[in-house]
């Protein structure tokens, strides 16, 4: 499987000549959904689901579906009729050759004052799991974790804590276009060297096969 990182939380996941993509949101690239069969959406924040983009990519391919919790899904059921699929934790389907399990139900928390929304993460044929907005920790081992490294949610020592109680055999960054390049070095090392799992950055549009 190749694994495509996409700008912020979105990612592209090839194989076989089939094309899954995640969290196509108004942070990604214009274009980041366009060529998907398969797109999972986490949650209904802006930086994750963008409406606009995922009606292009859907009316791009007719065969394209689209996987995702019912606060999004009712906003394009209508549109795409049989093409979008609710789902929450405990779910699992096969989508163009993709094995995908559901896991997780909310959104880490904000604040306190702020009510917490529905979210979920998928792990992708056993082995890729995105988290979306949230430290779901799967009930099965992962071998590579799309680590979200920085957000207003989050601190680094709960980031590290999270890559050791996964113990996935590599994390990739994500959800990282507010992180700036100042603060890379100092993330790098210190999520490389506590974090117990090899740790790595991709820049948008670089590729890593799995």
């Amino acid at each position: 499987m190749r694994l495509t990182k996409k700008i912020h939380a979105c990612v592209e996941l090839e194989k076989d000549g089939s094309r899954l993509v995640v969290d196509p949101g108004g942070f990604s690239e214009p274009d980041a959904g366009l060529g998907a069969d398969v797109i999972l959406v986490t949650h209904e924040h802006a930086d994750h689901f963008d409406e606009g983009r995922l009606r292009a990519a859907l009316e791009a391919n007719p065969a394209a579906a689209l996987w995702t919790l019912r606060s999004v899904a009712d906003q394009l059921s209508a549109a795409f009729p049989g093409r979008v699929h609710t789902v929450g934790h405990g779910d699992s389907f096969t989508a163009s050759g993709f094995d995908v399990q559901v896991h997780g139900e909310l959104h880490a928390v904000i604040h306190p004052d702020i009510p917490r929304i529905t979210n979920v993460g998928f792990l992708v044929d056993g082995s890729v799991f995105h988290p979306g907005d949230a430290l779901t920790v799967p009930d099965h081992p992962v071998e590579t974790l799309l680590l979200p490294v920085h957000a207003p949610w989050s601190k680094i020592s709960e980031v590290i804590d999270y890559v050791r109680e996964v113990k996935p055999q590599r994390a990739i960054d994500v959800h990282d276009a507010l992180l700036t390049e100042l603060a890379r070095p100092i993330y790098d090392r210190q999520i490389g060297g506590l974090g117990g799992a090899d740790h790595g950055r991709l820049t948008p549009g670089e590729a890593r096969d799995l």
